[in-house]
């Protein structure tokens, strides 16, 4: 079995030193360069290399840089997803992303960890688990989703949170390890009186 198929599927997988493993990152990490050094002005460019980047896009979509990725083909975005500046997808497993996600500057999307034994992490070895995010969820800025975490729809995601954990639909969820704190009703709607009518 090559490291990539470990990857694939859970297993622990030496990420340092396979060739294969290397060349798709570096890859990958020369369309990040390229993308990041676009001006903001160039946007048809911005949009072909993303489609290149990424293993399935949306019609619409906006990502700001600078984005970072490890592989790219594992991301999936669905249609008017966002993301802010400096946005970092560690995608050695699949990170699936629905309809309508809004993510907020410095957000990290992690699949990959490492063992906790010493021995193992010093040999370069990892694990890739994936993150699934589901429609309507907003993360507030600094957010981290580690190895695993799956998101439910209409949810959002409080500022500086870290999510080591499942996440339901329709709810505010906040803090290190990220809980969930209440969930989100039709009150919501009225705090933005203004606008009611309008949404």
């Amino acid at each position: 079995m090559t490291e990539g198929e470990k990857m694939r599927r859970g297993l622990l997988y030496d990420a340092n030193n396979d060739p294969e493993l290397l060349a798709e990152r570096a890859r990958c990490k020369d369309l990040c360069f390229a993308y990041n050094q676009l001006p903001p002005s160039r946007t048809e460019e911005q949009e072909a290399l993303i489609r290149r980047l990424l293993g399935r896009t949306g019609e619409r979509f906006c990502v700001t840089a600078p984005f970072w990725c490890d592989y790219g083909r594992n991301i999936e975005i669905g249609e008017n997803f966002y993301t802010n500046h400096n946005c970092v997808i560690l995608d050695g497993a699949k990170v699936t992303f629905g309809d309508n996600v809004f993510i907020a500057p410095n957000c990290v999307f992690s699949t990959a960890g490492h063992p906790l034994d010493a021995g193992q992490r010093n040999r370069g070895l990892e694990y890739a688990y994936p993150i699934t995010v589901g429609d309507n969820v907003w993360f507030g800025a600094s957010v981290t989703v580690l190895p695993g975490v799956r998101i439910g729809s209409n949810t959002v995601i409080g500022a500086g949170s870290v999510v080591n954990r499942d996440i339901p639909d329709g709810v505010v969820a906040v803090g290190n390890p990220c809980r969930v704190l209440r969930p989100i009703t039709g009150e919501d709607r009225k705090k933005y009186g203004r606008y009611e009518d309008e949404v």
